[in-house]
């Protein structure tokens, strides 16, 4: 089983300091919504976001969106060999079943996503939800899961995927991804790593990484044997 965590993922309502922008207030009245009940956006909410503290790692929803489609698509998932989850950028995780089926559609993600941060669940009224969320750190995540971390960082040791599926399966070990467009992580989650690690020396998009660590662990584990 392969654990894969988006760690500090650019994903958040609309915070209450923006409540009042007008961007936020169009934006919100078109959709029929209160300002605090729609995602952060920076394709729509960028003027409004200029003054958010780091603003060059936040409103990037479309990042999760590719990213579990990627990831809840793969043979690797539909083998039930995969657990992936969401560790927000204000410290809340995700919890994702893996036979949730994301809207391809992204304003049908948008609303779904919505729902998740508004009512903690979705289905809102289902007392076994497919995603539910959960305000905690990503250490908490990782007490919870009972394991280390290996993170992915452009300024890690250089190891090919294939190694760095071979160490995480070995170990019992969870890896990390960035969420976010960016920047890089903060102290404290570079402080929970046991080893940081670079499968490429430039910045890569996380569905790429994510595609990259999924695949190597589909050879690992052997999903391709029958095929010649």
């Amino acid at each position: 089983m392969l654990y894969i965590v988006l760690i500090e993922s650019a994903l958040e309502l609309v915070p209450r300091q923006l409540w009042s922008h007008p961007a936020i207030v169009k934006n919100a009245r078109r959709r029929r919504k209160k300002p605090g009940e729609i995602l952060l956006d920076k394709s729509i909410h960028y003027h409004a976001m200029k003054s958010l503290e780091y603003s060059e790692k936040r409103g990037r929803p479309d990042i999760i969106h590719v990213s579990l489609l990627n990831a809840l698509g793969s043979p690797l998932n539909i083998e039930n060999k995969l657990r992936i989850y969401i560790h927000t950028i204000n410290d809340y995780v995700i919890f994702i079943k893996p036979t949730t089926r994301i809207p391809r559609n992204y304003l049908r993600f948008t609303g779904l996503m919505e729902q998740l941060l508004v009512y903690g669940r979705v289905p809102p009224d289902s007392k076994q939800p497919l995603i539910y969320i959960k305000e905690m750190g990503l250490e908490d995540l990782l007490d919870i899961i009972g394991k280390k971390l290996i993170l992915l960082d452009e300024a890690g040791t250089p190891l090919s995927p294939d190694r760095v599926i071979k160490e995480a399966l070995a170990e019992n070990m969870v890896i990390g991804i960035g969420g976010f467009p960016h920047g890089s992580f903060s102290k404290k989650i570079y402080e929970l790593a046991y080893n940081v690690y670079s499968i490429y020396p430039k910045p890569l998009e996380t569905w790429i990484v994510l595609s990259r660590i999924i695949e190597a662990a589909e050879r690992r584990l052997g999903l391709y044997n029958l095929y010649k």
